[in-house]
Order: structure tokens, then C-alpha cells, then sequence
């Protein structure tokens, strides 16, 4: 496993990690989940991202059991905070108090006394920036989370959190967690790199594989046993078009010609950049997480003529758009 630092921080984080955004206490049961986090470990994954949204608390809670028995100074955990979890209008957003009450509420269903990383699940106008760097670095003196960071901010909405911070002698974002495969990269490509390199702020992306259409298991059909074809997941169906599996096709025969499967291929791609800190996977078995894992060593096969070929076949670089 490689390790990169978090943005300009000293933190190194594995350049490939474990999320459990729609798996954990949803897909796979208590105990698969635990089979991923420990083999994920073993293999020397230590970030493993989660969120207080994700499957209504009860990720937290089957993570939180899932690491009780490794040693949590070499872990490096993660929540975040914005969308409704509790009652009322203050039960969501980026309020001193929402935010008071989410970091204690995951804390106690993760069963840790401290949060790594703590993400702003989105943007939230009707707060002032002013609230939440403050309220940040009160989390951060309290020894309750250690960086603080965004997730899917513009990147004006991130330098203008980064010029409150430093205006007032705060702690500024360390980290943005945007969505980037090579179906959705405009925006991180035209105009997150640059604003976070300049500022120091460390990418921890997410969905490398298009909600599996990178994988190619749906080059031909959707499997039954397959996320798309779950109730709830209409939008994955959506999301796979005519297009995209002729390019997923195309790029999957490029991906054999260099001893990769079609998820490493797509990984490594991402890894490509060096403003990418970690990519957050996900998995359902052993395997796939295996797969992933080894993504990491395949960014070297990624040569410029590689690179030119995968371009020709994507057809959607930002600068030709």
C-alpha cells in the first residue's frame, strides 16, 4: 500500500480506502462488513470514511463494532455532517448546534472518542462561514475531531471558508471530497485542482467506478444481483447509458492488454494525480475490495501513450468541452 499526505498536512492517508456509503448496514450484513475492514487493514488500507447519513446512523454503528478490536492510533476514521438526522429545522445543516449534536451522535455510534477527519457534507447557505470555521476549530481544541474539511463545495465556496479561517487565525479546511471518475471529472479537473493545490487542501474522492458501470459488469446486462437492480437505485439505472458502455467496452479490452481489470484500470487512472490524497472505494465481498486494492499499483502502467488512448476513447476532457 502507498500512503500520500492529506493535502499539505502531515497526515498520510492509503491512497486507496474503504467507504461505507450505501454497503455498510444496508447491502452486506454486520459481519461481511467486518471481513472488508479487517482485510482492508491487513492489506494496509487506514482511512475508512463513513457519514452520519449513510443508512440512517447504522454504518457508524456497524463500523464502530468492526474496528473495536484494532488499534485505532493507525486507523484514520471519518464522518460528515449536513443532510436531516434528527427532528425539528436545526436537525440539518452546518449550525453551531447541528454540528454539535451530529459530531457527539457519531462519536457514540462509531465508539470512539475522536473523529480524524470530519467532512461539511455540502454547502449550507444559511450559515455563516463565520459559525462554522469557528465551530470547527472548537471541535478541533476539544480533541473531538483533528481536520476538518468539504464535500462536494464549489471551489469558491472553499476559498472563501479558507480566507474566513485565516482571517480570523483559524484552522482552514484540510480536505474536499468531490465525486471523480472518468465519466464525471469537469469539475475537479477545470476547477477543484487548482484552487486546492494553491491552497493546500487534500482530495479524497469518491464513486471511482460510476456506481459500478466502471467495473463493466453491465457491458451486457444488469445482473440481478447487482446494485442497479436494487429497489431505491432507479438513478444508477439512468445513469448507464448506450455511450458510456461502448467506451466502458473499448476500455475494458485496453485494460486487458495491460493485465488489469476494468475497476483497476479505472482506479489507477485516478491515481494518476498527484492532488488525489485517497480514493475511496467501496465492496460488497472480499474480492472486490482485493481488486481495488491493487489498483494501486498499476498508476506505473499508465504511461503517456496509455494516457492518450484513454482519452481518445473517453472523449470528454475538460479543456475540449
Amino acid at each position: 500500500m502507498h500512503y500520500r499526505r492529506l493535502g499539505r498536512s502531515g497526515l498520510k492517508v492509503s491512497e486507496i480506502s474503504l467507504g461505507a456509503w450505501v454497503t455498510f448496514g444496508d447491502q452486506i450484513d454486520d459481519k461481511v462488513a467486518a471481513n472488508l475492514i479487517q482485510t482492508a487493514y491487513d492489506n494496509g488500507v487506514n482511512f475508512f470514511d463513513n457519514a452520519d447519513v449513510y443508512a440512517q446512523g447504522q454504518a457508524e454503528i456497524v463500523m464502530g463494532k468492526a474496528i473495536k478490536d484494532l488499534p485505532r492510533a493507525a486507523l484514520v476514521l471519518s464522518s460528515k455532517v449536513f443532510w436531516p438526522t434528527m427532528p425539528g429545522p436545526n436537525g440539518r445543516g452546518l449550525s453551531r448546534k447541528h454540528i454539535f449534536d451530529s459530531v457527539h451522535a457519531s462519536l457514540k455510534r462509531l465508539d470512539t472518542d475522536y473523529l480524524d477527519l470530519y467532512f461539511c457534507h455540502r454547502y449550507d447557505p444559511d450559515t455563516p462561514l463565520e459559525e462554522l470555521v469557528e465551530t470547527m476549530n472548537i471541535l478541533i481544541q476539544q480533541g473531538k475531531i483533528l481536520y476538518w474539511g468539504t464535500s462536494e463545495w464549489r471551489s469558491a465556496q472553499i476559498a472563501m471558508a479558507d480566507g474566513v479561517a485565516k482571517k480570523h487565525n483559524l484552522i482552514p479546511p484540510t480536505m474536499e471530497q468531490p465525486q471523480y471518475n472518468m465519466f464525471r471529472r469537469r469539475r475537479v479537473e477545470y476547477e477543484l485542482m487548482n484552487v486546492c493545490d494553491c491552497l493546500g487542501i487534500g482530495l479524497t474522492t469518491w464513486s471511482p467506478l460510476a456506481s459500478g458501470i466502471l467495473t463493466g459488469k453491465y457491458n451486457e446486462c444488469i445482473p440481478k444481483d447487482s446494485r442497479a437492480a436494487k429497489e431505491g437505485m432507479a438513478w444508477i439505472k439512468d445513469e448507464i447509458t448506450s455511450e458510456k458502455i461502448l467506451k466502458v467496452r473499448a476500455l475494458t479490452g485496453l485494460a486487458s492488454d495491460l493485465g488489469l481489470t476494468m475497476a483497476q484500470l479505472a482506479i489507477a487512472w485516478i491515481l494518476r494525480r498527484k492532488e488525489v490524497s485517497s480514493v475511496i472505494t467501496g465492496a460488497t465481498k472480499i474480492s472486490q475490495l482485493e481488486e481495488n486494492i491493487a489498483a494501486g499499483d498499476a498508476v506505473d502502467k499508465l504511461s503517456d501513450n496509455v494516457l492518450e488512448l484513454i482519452e481518445s476513447i473517453l472523449d470528454n476532457h475538460p479543456d475540449e468541452e
